[in-house]
């Protein structure tokens, strides 16, 4: 379970050893209660509160807490301060991040969030005849791109890394382009927009994105990686970098719960809220989002290394063997 809390003035403590969520609507004080052995995370929006006995509670019983802002863009989290495994990973991770094992790497996860894209346009192929031939046009440009990043070849990422930046920007637009095309003209946008988001699309896909780059930071922590220590994102003061490195071939993840809650006609005009310069989800809107994206990534099944796993399981049998490979651990 994922307990989201995003409701302006709700506050979490602890009665009788069991999570206890206060929410006062209409003048009238709600109180909803959880076991901690059932909670995997916690994430709170601004405007809520949490008592330090419910950080310790959910400390020691290792479940994750995090902070949001508004728009889905996590700030902070309470975690255990114990290493996530050796730090002769965090050595090799460093090492790697200015040899041509950071070049490897930060290669074969672009590759695979492309190939992810064309996948993904593949199958919406299937029950949209109409738009046949655009998609395979579409999905071969994006292919070529992919063949031009396995190509490159450096000693050291700085070396090709503003042409790695510029093929893979290039893939994104024929993607999201792409997207745009498939969706009712209703919600169609002009490409990517962050903070703000231009549309209710993006406001979506933003928030999306921000409960992703989480699960990936613990995803990361949890196999004894630094988040910190990225190897194409490398160089900027108090950046995870290695989370945006590691994320590329999960944002399809996030990509296709959007794409289908629009396609499917789940979202409406209620779920996002006009602001200064463009949209923001309210709370309808995260709720939403929230119940699908948990379902698809912690509940829903897909085939991995030759087993039934959930998306987050995948993500996390990724990352150890990343951490194994860099200290080369069979």
């Amino acid at each position: 379970m994922q307990l989201v809390i995003n409701t302006y003035g709700t506050y979490l403590h602890i009665k009788d050893e069991l999570f206890e969520v206060r929410i006062k609507k209409d003048g009238i004080v709600q109180k909803h209660h959880f076991a901690s052995q059932k909670v995997k995370s916690i994430l709170l929006s601004k405007g809520a509160a949490i008592s330090t006995d419910a950080i310790i509670l959910a400390v020691k019983n290792n479940i994750d807490i995090l902070v949001f802002e508004y728009d889905g863009t996590p700030i902070g989290r309470f975690w255990h301060s114990r290493p996530g495994s050796t730090s002769k990973i965090r050595k090799k991770q460093l090492e790697a991040s200015l040899n041509e094992i950071g070049v490897k790497w930060v290669k074969d996860w672009l590759a695979a969030k492309i190939d992810n894209q064309a996948e993904f346009l593949l199958r919406l192929k299937k029950n949209r005849a109409n738009k046949s031939l655009m998609l395979d046009e579409k999905i071969e440009s994006i292919e070529n791109l992919k063949k031009k990043i396995i190509s490159l070849h450096a000693l050291e990422i700085s070396e090709i890394d503003d042409t790695l930046r510029g093929l893979e920007g290039t893939a994104g637009r024929i993607y999201f382009q792409t997207l745009n095309e498939l969706l009712s003209e209703r919600y169609k946008f002009s490409g990517r927009s962050f903070r703000p988001a231009k549309d209710p699309f993006n406001a979506f896909l933003n928030y999306a994105y921000g409960i992703l780059y989480s699960r990936v930071e613990k995803t990361l922590t949890i196999a004894g990686l630094d988040p910190f220590v990225g190897f194409m994102h490398r160089d900027d003061y108090n950046t995870k970098s290695l989370v945006f490195d590691f994320i590329e071939p999960y944002r399809i993840i996030a990509d296709e719960v959007v794409f289908k809650l629009f396609s499917a006609k789940k979202v409406n005009d209620k779920h996002s809220d006009k602001i200064t310069n463009g949209y923001s989800l309210n709370a309808e809107g995260k709720n939403l989002l929230v119940q699908h994206f948990f379902k698809f990534f912690d509940e829903d099944k897909i085939r991995h290394k030759n087993r039934n796993q959930t998306r987050s399981n995948a993500m996390q049998l990724d990352a150890h063997h990343f951490a194994n490979q860099l200290i080369k651990k069979q």
